[in-house]
């Protein structure tokens, strides 16, 4: 039997049920993320600026931090101001296209950040593997074309699924989360949603292979580790950052598709929160600190640009 479809045509705002059992805690969880989001901006725009300003950290490496750090203000935007909104608010709303561009940009950044790591690392296996070739092969052009993968690639992909999303017609208005997600939009479906399901696993599978290339690029790193104690003190100046960042995306966004999936009603509200948003939440202020803190070049650059700073404030 056909499930009733009346006003399923008019489903023109959907409702975000995420934080209806947190609520009395409301203003404690928007004072800390008052605190957390301008911090964590404030971070990854001192990265950002430090890269761009210093013409020594004009490397493929460093252009490769510096979009990952962009791609974190990106991403953030789309879930931090519409969040806080809902902490002060009776009514969690959101306008059908607003969750769409949400939809969009949350994943899309979730993309451009694994493209980006992906990017990173066969960056470090040239570098390390290759480095009488390195020059050659990481041009300006070559950068270039990497940065337009990492973020063409996971536009394209969102792009066909928001439109495949769009064609479904919906029975339902209620987002058991804190913000607009696919799958969670889709399982409002009247109908079958077996195209969706069958291009969101096309883009699960070639994202595995982007987990793959990083795989390959660490083994020949590895290789390259065990003949040389120079190349190891590089490797783990240089690609220790890398690989934390990697373990934590990849977890959070473990943690993510594990909720949207087989999310259960019998875990906590709170404990569903988080694994919903940690990739929205850890990631985006780790990067900055670790490659900020890490990386000795970078370090310095950012001591002496807030020296030069105090210097002429003083005088």
């Amino acid at each position: 039997m056909q499930p009733p479809l009346e006003n399923v045509s008019s489903v023109l705002v959907f409702t975000l049920s995420g934080l209806n059992e947190t609520m009395e805690n409301r203003f404690v969880f928007f004072s800390l993320t008052a605190l957390f989001y301008p911090l964590m901006v404030l971070c990854n725009v001192v990265v950002i600026f430090t890269i761009i300003s210093q013409k020594t950290l004009h490397e493929p490496m460093y252009v490769f931090i510096c979009n990952l750090c962009i791609n974190a203000l990106y991403g953030t935007a789309g879930f931090y101001p519409k969040f806080m909104y809902d902490l002060l608010s009776e009514n969690h709303i959101i306008s059908y296209v607003g969750c769409m561009i949400q939809i969009f940009v949350i994943y899309s950044f979730a993309l451009c950040d694994l493209s980006t790591l992906t990017v990173m690392a066969y960056d470090r296996y040239v570098a390390i593997c290759r480095p009488l070739e390195y020059h050659s092969i990481m041009t300006n052009q070559k950068v270039l074309e990497c940065i337009l993968f990492c973020w063409l690639t996971p536009f394209i992909c969102m792009f066909v699924l928001i439109v495949l999303t769009a064609r479904l017609t919906l029975c339902g208005s209620t987002i058991e989360k804190l913000y607009c997600e696919i799958w969670a939009v889709a399982k409002l479906s009247c109908f079958s949603t077996t195209v969706n399901n069958v291009f969101g696993y096309i883009v699960i599978f070639a994202y595995f292979g982007h987990a793959v290339l990083i795989y390959c690029s660490y083994i020949q790193l590895i290789r390259k580790c065990l003949k040389s104690i120079e190349v190891r003190q590089k490797f783990m100046q240089t690609c220790m950052p890398h690989l934390l960042s990697l373990f934590i995306v990849a977890i959070a966004l473990f943690f993510d598709v594990l909720y949207s999936r087989y999310g259960s009603k019998n875990v906590p509200q709170g404990v569903r929160n988080f694994m919903a948003m940690e990739f929205l939440l850890i990631p985006p202020i780790l990067n900055p600190f670790i490659y900020g803190l890490n990386l000795t070049i970078i370090r310095q650059e950012v001591l002496r640009l807030f020296l030069k700073k105090r210097v002429r404030i003083s005088e």
